[in-house]
């Protein structure tokens, strides 16, 4: 289990299939807390529960410790969480070095696939995979502490009013 003291992370939306052959594991997660100045996760994936708190984003870094918890308190703790839930299949691929995470989120957020990578230091060049798109680490609908209150399925696709 990790835990740090600073998360430092690149977030873009995927365009192709090519990470689909990487490790896969199905997540549960919920927010205790969700706000800009700090959030408040409980998590279970493939059985094993976790508790991340966040601080605020300075840049590309915040402040992100993360335990691990017996898989039956995080059960118990998703039932406090807000609703809906965050359920998503997460793939971890090596690429250029470094583990992306692809996240293929389902239920109300279906249809939305996102790659992160982790960081060491904010300036770090990373050699970009032929199946990611556009950068959306700046833009905060992309947050899974964002996402269960503004789900994707509800944001103004092209074409369409809202």
């Amino acid at each position: 289990m990790r835990v740090m003291a600073t998360e430092i992370e690149r977030k873009f939306l995927v365009t192709g299939s090519g990470w689909r052959r990487g490790k896969r594991s199905r997540l549960r997660q919920g927010y205790l807390c969700a706000r800009e100045e700090r959030s408040v996760r409980v998590r279970l994936e493939s059985g094993v529960g976790t508790l991340n708190v966040k601080g605020p984003a300075r840049g590309l870094a915040r402040a992100e410790f993360e335990y691990r918890i017996p898989a039956e308190d995080a059960v118990r703790l998703l039932r406090l969480c807000e609703r809906p839930l965050i359920e998503k299949t997460r793939t971890r691929v090596r690429f250029g070095g470094l583990i992306w995470e692809v996240d293929e989120f389902f239920g109300d957020n279906l249809g939305l696939v996102v790659a992160e990578v982790e960081l060491d230091r904010p300036d770090r060049t990373v050699l970009l995979p032929p199946w990611v798109g556009a950068e959306v680490t700046r833009d905060p609908r992309y947050l899974n502490a964002n996402l269960f209150r503004n789900p994707f399925r509800t944001w103004a696709k092209p074409g369409r009013k809202r």
